[in-house]
This record gives structure tokens, sequence and C-alpha cells, in this order.
């Protein structure tokens, strides 16, 4: 599948910039990225991607790690990528890792941020039943929606960065970029335990919130050098899941750290 993609990169080009792409979480699109990449940009060419059955890139009927590895490398193909970067935010990162140990030839550094190879049980059902609550054909406006969602229990930072989602087509009525439907079917894939047939030895960091269970330095860092042996886990002071909204200053300075070693 072709992936819609912002391309972000220096003002002056000197011909050695690195090439990165970064990868958004579930429910998330590209944009939630910008302005991480915006400052990534000085010194690199940044591919900020919509994964399939989000943002504006295609909706499918089929939606798992296999095809979101296989969409990006298509993308890197078809851009005519060498010795990419990746940096993969929660299921962003589980198709970082599984396109890292299908094909390492491609990659000359690899960063994944708050998620883990192990399995993760679902434990989106009440974002999923909030925003299926919500008639779209009836929606007023954006605060209204915003309205509905504080109704079903979800707190202010996750009302916004769902909302996000929400667009008025060309009818003026209002639509989910996310295949919400495809989605809510088959969400339990979405916490897929890294496949054991794959081990990744290149450059890897993994970045967790301290604030997060996303990832337990005791139990997941054994599973993490399991299949990436030379990895190093950094965590962040003061972030949970979202870690480049809630540190960026914090997680910028480690990606000029590993980027520029």
């Amino acid at each position: 599948m072709q992936l819609f993609h912002r391309k972000l990169s220096p003002e002056n080009i000197k011909g050695n910039e690195k090439n990165i792409i970064i990868l958004h979480g579930l429910f998330g699109t590209s944009d939630n990225w910008f302005t991480i990449g915006k400052k990534l940009a000085e010194k690199n060419h940044i591919y900020l991607i919509d994964q399939r059955n989000h943002g504006q890139s295609g909706w499918d009927n089929e939606w798992n790690y296999t095809l979101m590895s296989s969409d990006l490398n298509e993308f890197i193909n078809t851009h005519q990528l060498e010795n990419v970067i990746v940096i993969g935010h929660s299921m962003g990162g589980k198709t970082a890792m599984l396109f890292a140990g299908q094909f390492p030839e491609k990659l000359s550094q690899l960063i994944i941020i708050d998620i883990s190879p192990r399995y993760y049980p679902p434990h989106h059902s009440n974002i999923i039943e909030a925003l299926k609550s919500i008639d779209l054909k009836t929606l007023i406006s954006r605060q209204d929606a915003e309205k509905q969602l504080e109704n079903k229990g979800l707190d202010i930072g996750t009302r916004q960065f769902l909302l996000k989602n929400l667009y008025r087509k060309d009818d003026q009525n209002f639509a989910w970029r996310m295949n919400l439907e495809i989605i809510s079917q088959k969400i339990e894939k979405i916490g897929e335990e890294y496949p054991t047939n794959f081990r990744y030895e290149g450059s890897t960091i993994f970045i967790r919130g301290d604030k997060s269970n996303y990832i337990n330095l005791e139990n997941d860092t054994k599973i993490i050098q399991k299949y990436f042996p030379n990895a190093e886990v950094i965590s962040v002071k003061d972030a949970g899941h979202w870690v480049h909204a809630e540190q960026p200053q914090a997680l910028l300075k480690i990606f000029d750290d590993f980027i520029l070693c």
C-alpha cells in the first residue's frame, strides 16, 4: 500500500543528511510528530508517515504488523532510501521492530519509543467505545464531540489526541481519518508478541517514559535484549506513554546523541 507522508528537509541541502522515518502509534497520524520532525529536519531528511487505516493513508480490511512492515518496505523502495533510521512510537514501534527483523540491511539505526517486543493484552476498549458512541451524522461541532468524549470519561489529553482524527468532508459532514471499524475488529493484533524467529543486531535504543507501564525495566529489558542484543534502554523523566508530547526536549536530546554518534 502506498502511504501518505510529509517530507521535511533542511533549508540548505549539503548532501550528507540522514534519512529518518517516523511512525506514529495507534489512533495517531503523521501530524502528531510534526513538531519533533521539524526540529530534526534542521539536519536531516524526515519522512512522517501515516500507517495504513490511519491519517490520510488508504484503508484496508487487512491490518497487521506483517502488512505494515511490508508497507514500510514499499515506501523505502519507492523513495529509493538507503541506510534509513526508523523511529517508531507504540504501534509504530512494533512495526519498526518487525521491519528491522525482516529487512535489517535497509536500516542504519532503530529507535523504539515506549513499547516492548512482548505481548500486550487489548486495553483500548474504553476509547473505541467512546469513539463509536459519537454519531457523526448528527455531530454539530468539534466541541460537541469533545464533550461527548469527556462524558465517556476520557481525559483532556486523550480527547485532544483523538480529535486530531476528526475532519469535515466536502459535504461538511464529519468523519474519522482512522478506519475505526477495522481497528475495533482487529485491535487484538496490535498487542502481538514479536516473532521468535527474528533478531536485529544493529544499533538500537528503546526509550521509555518513566511514568509509563509499557516498558518495565526489569522484565522488558531482558525481552528486548533477547531480540535486539545491542539495544540500550533509556528512561525519560516525568514522561508517560506519549514521551514526544510530554518531554519533547529530552527526547530530542536523546535523538541528537544517538543519531550523531
